[in-house]
């Protein structure tokens, strides 16, 4: 499965761009490649272009100019019900007045399927969501995660080779919402449909994807896997917008190669990664993740090597985030994991910090992005 994933594709958007007043582009430039048996995220705040892209893929809006293909073909002019495309969105869409059985053998029947293939196309996708037990129950009798089952079995029920999803959990609580998001990544690796989902949830987008596009002011940012997105930033959006990130600005002073020297607003020298930066004498943003600060005896190897002031403590069950004064500001985080916590830090304390080279990032000055 992983070498289908790997070369095939499946949807490619080329030069899509997306405009509803003739002026402002939602989608800018949208040049994408989604490979047959992904699962793609499309991520971003709101307004960032996300599910407008979709949308255009299922077929709900049309491209002001460039084309998108399905296996091969151009569907500008294929209207949504002709794309083979499954679809779930937060508000589960079900018929009120249909049964659970009936509202999955809808898009069987739409397609002209014998009566025998329907209810053994129906029976099985039952089982696949476990929910065998509710067939005869109507919509209105279910809890909202069952229904959320029901759509994604509806979506799934007649084996389209491309399944889209807005939001599709959005409306569930927490503890639920987890639950399904690990339902759906099974139910996509037993299966290797291609799905293309659309969240504004980082949580949601590293924990499930194959890969993720960022979207930002109708632009992919950073196409890549989960662990590439966070540990390996390429811009100060992504950064910011990914999983938590300790921001400081400072100048350029040289760059040479991978590696790069930042002055900081005090005098201060860091040594970071040079990822997205321009001339020496330029601003520069520096971005560490919390969790690669080391405190205390921990810090004594790293290359850049600090004192902070302890301001406060965050208690978050397995771990502490502790706020820092570093290098001027007052809003460093440091995350430490419960067992390594020293439990004689204080309010007040002053202490070594450090982090290492390459958990450093040189990056974009923060201007560009919000």
């Amino acid at each position: 499965m992983s070498e289908a994933k790997s070369n095939e594709t499946l949807v490619s958007f080329r030069g899509v761009q997306k405009s509803y007043d003739g002026e402002s582009l939602i989608v800018k430039d949208l040049n994408l490649d989604i490979r047959k048996g992904e699962f793609l995220t499309l991520l971003g705040p709101s307004g960032s272009g996300k599910t407008t892209s979709l949308m255009m893929l299922a077929g709900f809006e049309t491209p002001t100019a460039g084309e998108i293909q399905l296996a091969g073909r151009s569907i500008n002019n294929v209207p949504p019900h002709k794309r083979d495309i499954g679809m779930v969105f937060q508000n589960y869409a079900l018929f009120p007045h249909m049964t659970v059985a009936e509202n999955l053998a809808f898009p069987l029947s739409v397609r002209n399927l014998s009566k025998t293939d329907i209810s053994e196309r129906v029976r099985r996708v039952l089982g696949m969501v476990q929910l065998d037990a509710f067939a005869k129950r109507y919509p209105g009798q279910l809890s909202g995660g069952q229904q959320q089952r029901v759509a994604l079995a509806r979506a799934l029920v007649f084996e389209p080779q491309l399944v889209l999803m807005d939001e599709p959990l959005g409306a569930l609580d927490k503890q639920l919402r987890e639950h399904m998001q690990m339902e759906i990544k099974h139910i996509h690796q037993r299966l290797g449909v291609t799905v293309v989902y659309v969240t504004h949830d980082q949580g949601e987008a590293l924990t499930m994807s194959d890969r993720v596009a960022v979207f930002h002011q109708g632009e992919i940012q950073q196409i890549a896997d989960p662990r590439t997105l966070y540990e390996e930033p390429c811009n100060t959006f992504v950064a910011n917008f990914i999983g938590e990130n300790n921001r400081i600005n400072g100048t350029l002073l040289a760059s040479d190669g991978e590696r790069c020297q930042v002055q900081l607003a005090r005098g201060e020298r860091v040594e970071a990664l040079a990822v997205n930066v321009g001339q020496a004498g330029e601003p520069v943003t520096l971005s560490i993740r919390p969790e690669r600060v080391r405190l205390n005896g921990h810090s004594e190897r790293c290359a850049n090597r600090f004192s902070g002031r302890v301001a406060e403590f965050i208690y978050l069950g397995d771990h502490v985030r502790v706020r820092l004064e570093v290098c001027g500001k007052s809003d460093f985080f440091v995350k430490q994991p419960i067992a390594e916590l020293d439990p004689t830090l204080a309010v007040g304390d002053v202490v070594p910090l450090g982090w290492a080279v390459e958990h450093a990032r040189a990056l974009d000055p923060l201007a560009v992005a919000h």
